[in-house]
């Protein structure tokens, strides 16, 4: 008697070769052709590379953006990379600002699939005239450059740090071109965004820089960067290494220093020191003013408000002010 066979075990009793298949799998291949080559398949990294490089020759440019630099550019890139002090513009108006006033960026990077607006094609004609690299990059990858909630519109630059200038050269320059000194100082703004917000404002009505105290201050990085929507590219922001020191030593080259805060002896409508050479000196939110500095200004100004309001943001604050002298000065 058999015995039963274990579950899953043959039964066959055959032994020997047996009967191939016929070549049914062989015959199956048969009229598919040669296997694409990796740069004509769209789901493939070498296709995605080259669907970039099409878009990128469309726009104006050459070469592939997608492709490892060679050369002068790969140790362009290994100097970007072996530094932490980098920093990373983004946002449209940002990052051409930047191209346009040839600050040394190390690489432009480009969203996937990004509108190619007239902004975009001219960074990407200018990054091809100086010869920085282009990198074409996932907008998640663009997402982790920027940082938290900000706003890259698809493209980002990597600067070197910024370059601060003296605040002494800041105004020989000025009285050597036969201007009136107009700049804001910052005491005790920290936030890099209101640093961007006050530098764009500065520019917008005529100033001649921004000086920042060494300590206890915002930096000039990606965050006022973006803010500034490239107004950190065209406009001089120095460092004092006590702004208390300074300003002293401004008063006696005849720079007059106000100070804004809301218990003001003077209201901004009533000034009358507009048309002389100025700082503008702009105290934190929270705490305003400095003792030390608002014992060094030569007027407290304030900016009449609403009642229904406690105090103005310090980057609006500065704007309206700024605002003012310049159309006292008639500009």
């Amino acid at each position: 008697m058999a015995k039963p066979s274990r579950p899953g075990a043959g039964n066959s009793k055959k032994k020997g070769a047996s009967k191939g298949t016929g070549g049914h799998s062989r015959k199956a291949l048969e009229g598919r052709g040669p296997t694409p080559k990796a740069e004509d398949r769209a789901w493939h990294v070498a296709g995605k590379r080259k669907a970039a490089a099409e878009r990128y020759a469309a726009a104006g440019g050459k070469g592939r953006p997608g492709q490892k630099p060679q050369g002068r550019d790969m140790n362009r890139q290994a100097r970007a990379k072996s530094t932490d002090d980098t920093e990373t513009v983004t946002g449209r108006n940002s990052v051409l600002e930047a191209l346009r006033t040839k600050i040394p960026a190390t690489t432009l990077y480009i969203a996937q699939r990004v509108e190619m607006d007239d902004r975009v094609k001219e960074m990407l004609a200018i990054a091809r005239h100086r010869e920085i690299p282009v990198l074409e990059v996932t907008r998640q990858e663009l997402d982790r450059m920027a940082g938290f909630d900000g706003v890259h519109q698809g493209v980002a630059l990597k600067v070197p740090p910024y370059e601060y200038a003296h605040p002494q050269d800041l105004l020989e320059q000025v009285i050597d071109r036969g201007e009136t000194p107009l700049f804001v100082a910052l005491d005790g703004i920290t936030d890099p965004r209101n640093l961007g917000a006050i530098i764009r404002s500065t520019a917008a009505f005529g100033g001649h820089g921004i000086i920042l105290p060494q300590r206890r201050s915002a930096s000039v990085n990606s965050a006022a960067w973006k803010t500034s929507a490239g107004a950190a590219a065209r406009l001089p922001v120095a460092l004092a290494s006590n702004l208390t020191t300074l300003l002293k030593e401004f008063k006696k080259q005849g720079v007059f220093v106000l100070g804004l805060d809301g218990g003001g002896d003077v209201a901004l409508p009533a000034l009358e020191l507009a048309d002389r050479p100025v700082v503008i000196v702009v105290g934190s939110e929270g705490k305003g003013l400095s003792r030390l500095v608002t014992e060094t200004c030569d007027q407290i100004v304030s900016i009449p408000i609403s009642a229904a309001t406690e105090s103005l943001n310090a980057g609006i604050a500065a704007s309206v002010a700024l605002y003012q002298v310049a159309t006292l000065r008639g500009a």
